[in-house]
């Protein structure tokens, strides 16, 4: 796909003008086509929403068919909606051709509201026409919008101060925007030159400085560099390599099953700066019968990078093979029963088959270089239930969980027992009675927020968790409850400090 994108700040900064006085935002244009015909939007279905728009005028209507949608729009009501910018000015940025009456848009320019430790607030996010607007299958060089794994990478991203940043395949650069609210600089890199123009185009867009970008593949472009974080949501899709299967830029690296994610977990480790951090989402492969065969793959990958990195690694989903092909066939815009779709579902399925993988599970992976010698978090884990926070508020969850990874790396059992706790805010306990019994069968420590974990405990550590007020040590209460339960106090402690452990990290209980 051409780069025809002209990223003209002056130009850039009249559109913002009046997207700004249109009132062009997320909420607004919700409101505009109505829950139904949003919902139908987010399945890619734009006839509800164009319904309920038909007989609307004004700004907003006016750039919610062109700009988010994609539809041809008289030249007379674009001019009306943005008289800054007007139809020759969107011919100039690159993002629409006006022939004759009316103008075509040639990519999309959507609100997208943002909330994080610091606040809230609304961009603009410039890509390429998607599928429904296109009418078919997107071209290879397609530069994808904000999508649900997009936002949940910037979720994820962590609210706290880093000089530098690297935002690695940035596509429309959503993560070097969210990043940039918490580094002082940002390097973007891609292997496409339009992802890089469309990135350059959203920071003038959103009046967003410090952003560089650079071309090239993977760790290339900025070799001898180090970086405080890095962020990525890298082309990790697993793709046949036999003809007649599109090999999609912003999906698809050129590499054989999950060996892109193989590389980057391996190479990060050398451009990160000591207690630099990388977080990604990523694909990995299990193979034959072995039911922890994905994430033994990646503890493999982590164990095998040259630099020493802590590791939390979160599995999210599983999909069988035919699953996994059904939903990347159709991300390229392959609608079933349409033409091609068998046959590239079908070349999906034999690749598995042949190379022996039997699934593939998606998450997110949390990398580590630590500012000492050695690594002290090793974590892999699955995480399947639906989180229990709004997105943007993930990365805090992370924050914090790695703070309280290093605060107990510094306490051995006798410091962990002279510490003391307090429960969480959102941590909440429920009992389960047989019918007539006083004693519970089940007790349960739900987590609100977070990664919304539910924990099956026993009585000493439910006991134990209730008693966590901040006013005494865990070595104290391990010794009355003990004392009560008639058990071995040394033998209770033994059994309770690692889960206590478990608890700190996972946000359940907070040193206090």
């Amino acid at each position: 796909m051409s780069t025809d994108l002209v990223p003209d700040a002056a130009l850039c900064a009249a559109l913002r003008a009046d997207l700004q006085d249109a009132g062009y935002t997320a909420d607004a244009v919700r409101s505009a086509w109505g829950p139904l015909a949003d919902e139908a939007v987010g399945h890619g279905l734009h006839g509800p929403a164009l319904a309920a728009l038909a007989d609307a005028d004004g700004a907003l209507p006016t750039l919610a068919r062109l700009l988010f949608l994609g539809v041809p729009t008289s030249v007379a009501s674009v001019s009306a909606a943005l008289p800054r910018t007007g139809p020759d000015g969107l011919a100039a940025l690159g993002l629409a051709s006006v022939p004759g009456d009316l103008v075509t848009p040639r990519a999309l320019v959507r609100p997208q509201a943002f909330a994080d430790a610091a606040g809230g607030g609304q961009w603009w996010i410039a890509s390429d026409l998607d599928e429904a607007a296109l009418g078919g299958a997107l071209p290879i060089g397609h530069v994808l919008g904000v999508g649900g794994a997009s936002l949940t990478l910037a979720g994820l991203q962590l609210p706290t101060p880093a000089e530098r940043v690297l935002d690695l395949g940035t596509g429309c650069g959503i993560q070097a925007l969210r990043a940039r609210r918490y580094g002082r600089t940002v390097v973007a890199t891609d292997v496409s030159e339009r992802a890089l123009a469309f990135t350059r185009m959203n920071a003038l867009l959103n009046d967003v400085d410090g952003i560089e970008t650079r071309l090239g593949s993977l760790f290339e472009p900025i070799a001898g560099e180090l970086f405080d974080r890095v962020v990525s949501n890298p082309p990790f899709v697993i793709t046949p390599r036999v003809a007649g299967v599109p090999e999609y830029e912003y999906r698809d690296a050129g590499l054989a099953g999950d060996d892109l994610v193989r590389t980057f977990v391996t190479g990060v480790g050398a451009v990160l700066a000591p207690g630099g951090t990388a977080q990604l989402l990523g694909n990995w492969e299990y193979h034959g019968d072995g039911a922890g065969d994905g994430l033994a793959r990646v503890r493999e990958w982590v164990d095998a990078s040259p630099v020493p990195l802590d590791a939390w690694v979160i599995e999210r989903e599983r999909l069988d093979p035919l699953a996994y092909a059904e939903l990347w066939v159709r991300d390229g815009g392959t609608a079933p029963g349409t033409a091609g779709y068998g046959d590239l579902v079908s070349a999906w399925v034999a690749d598995f088959a042949a190379r022996g993988v039997t699934s593939v599970g998606f998450g997110y992976l949390v990398l580590r270089r630590p500012a000492s010698t050695g690594s002290s978090l090793r974590r892999f884990e699955r995480v399947t239930q639906p989180l229990g926070v709004a997105p943007g508020a993930l990365g805090a969850h992370v924050a914090e969980a790695l703070a309280a990874s290093d605060a107990l790396a510094a306490l051995d059992d006798v410091g962990l027992a002279a510490s003391a706790m307090v429960v969480a805010g959102d941590v909440t306990e429920a009992r389960h009675h047989l019918p007539g019994a006083d004693a519970p069968s089940v007790i349960e420590l739900r987590q609100g927020g977070g990664l919304a974990r539910t924990l099956e405990v026993d009585p000493a550590l439910a006991a134990l968790v209730g008693a966590c007020d901040g006013d005494l040590p865990i070595g104290a209460l391990i010794d009355a409850i003990a004392d009560l339960l008639e058990v071995d106090a040394t033998a209770l402690r033994a059994d309770l400090l690692p889960r206590v452990r478990d608890l700190v990290f996972t946000g359940f209980l907070h040193l206090a």
